[in-house]
């Protein structure tokens, strides 16, 4: 069986990739074996790092570990920076400038100094993914997803165990009657989930239902309604609608088009009969009931959530140059919970605007990647959909120090780049149609 798949097996119909360069005569055998064997090399770390994004619950974390190893790996397998890679780095590298210039808000105290260091290492750790993923696409796209749903199956199963207490000790995977998996909260929990489980319903509503495509879904998903995240569910159902949506309108024939949409109306009326069943029949309801209120006790009030979001929306204003790291939750008692409004708050004015602007790029140059007919447009599709679900969380929510955002980032930023290079000839130029 072929690990690696040929320039043809991947290429669309009408594009020829450019030529593989030449070794000179009586020398090729040996750069090529050592070509082949950084780049498994590359590809295995990338599934170790990825199938170890799971374990959160301890800092560092293993992934961070091996996040290291993946940098080296890439350097060796000569991974290239492609110039529309320059958008991301550029904002990240100013965002993380001016959340560094606002620690002497906050001098002197530890807890800041890791919470600055914390967003350089994410900035990196996505340039990295959208390094790695920008070349020899499909097979490490193929690693990242195999990983990643293996990560997410983990995830999923320890919450399950932990909701119903089906081992000794899996009580520690839950928290407040609420899967969270190997994470430190379910928030953080049920968005990590969303992506592998887009990849699996995506190939199965385009491509091919297969039964442990079915079972792989079946758990991951039943893993997210445990874990009773509201912003998780928002976030899960947007991505989904997008990710039809966007599948129906690049599908290749009309008959494609006719599944998509036949497989979605099954799909989604099979999945609220059995939600129905599981919250009627089973003590899943009243939790449910409970935590699907759209209004819940801690977002009104004195120091609820929104009269908090009033108060950072004067802060921003009154303090330009940031309040730095925790500082408004020190002044106010209690974080805001919207991460646009912690952008400004903790990275200034500079830092903050750089971050909108990183996330509107971003939201631009994923969608038109995922109207682009390649190879790998399944993968574009599911992610910019999962990010855009996660995009609107973020005014709930503070979602810049997830691991799985700053992946998304870096998948979304990689794919475009290895769009970009698949639409350009060998001299540069872009290929006629």
């Amino acid at each position: 069986e072929r690990i690696l798949i040929s320039a043809g097996d991947m290429a669309p119909r009408g594009y020829v990739p450019p030529m593989a360069p030449a070794w000179p005569a009586g020398g090729h055998a040996a750069p090529i074996a050592k070509a082949s064997f950084r780049e498994r090399l590359l590809t295995v770390v990338l599934f170790a790092a990825l199938a170890s994004s799971c374990i959160a619950f301890i800092e560092p974390s293993p992934h961070d570990a091996v996040m290291g190893l993946l940098g080296i790996a890439a350097l060796a397998a000569g991974v290239q920076f492609h110039r529309l890679l320059l958008i991301p780095f550029t904002l990240l590298v100013v965002w993380n400038f001016f959340g560094l210039l606002t620690l002497f808000n906050v001098p002197d105290q530890q807890v800041t100094v890791q919470y600055a260091a914390t967003s350089v290492y994410l900035a990196v750790a996505a340039l990295i993914f959208a390094l790695v993923v920008s070349g020899n696409t499909m097979p490490r796209m193929r690693a990242l997803e195999a990983g990643y749903v293996l990560a997410a199956l983990i995830s999923a199963l320890c919450g399950i165990a932990g909701y119903f207490h089906l081992v000794p000790g899996a009580a520690m995977f839950t928290l407040y009657d609420r899967a969270m998996g190997m994470f430190k909260d379910p928030n953080v929990y049920g968005p990590f989930l969303i992506l592998p489980l887009l990849f699996l319903l995506q190939r199965m509503i385009v491509k091919r239902i297969d039964f442990i495509g079915m079972g792989l879904a079946g758990v991951i998903m039943f893993g997210l309604l445990l874990g009773f995240s509201r912003g998780s569910w928002f976030a899960f159902a947007v991505g989904l609608a997008v990710t039809i949506a966007l599948s129906f309108l690049t599908a290749p024939t009309p008959r494609v088009r006719l599944r998509i949409l036949g497989l979605s109306i099954a799909g989604l009326t099979a999945l609220a009969v059995l939600l129905v069943l599981l919250l009627t029949t089973t003590s899943l309801g009243s939790m449910f009931t409970q935590r699907a209120q759209l209004i819940q006790s801690y977002d009104v009030g004195t120091g609820g959530r929104f009269v908090l979001q009033q108060l950072a929306i004067g802060s921003v204003l009154e303090f330009p140059n940031g309040m730095g790291p925790f500082e408004f939750s020190r002044v106010f008692g209690l974080q805001q919970h919207n991460v646009y409004l912690q952008a400004f708050l903790v990275y200034g004015w500079g830092g903050g605007f750089a971050y909108v602007l990183l996330v509107l790029t971003t939201l631009w140059i994923g969608f038109a990647s995922a109207l682009k007919r390649t190879p790998w447009q399944g993968y574009a599709i599911a992610t910019i959909g999962t990010f855009f679900g996660i995009v609107l969380e973020g005014f709930i929510i503070d979602t810049d120090h997830w691991r799985s955002y700053f992946l998304l980032l870096g998948v979304i930023w990689g794919l475009a780049a290895a769009t970009r290079a698949a639409a350009t000839g060998p001299t540069g130029h872009r290929s006629t149609p």
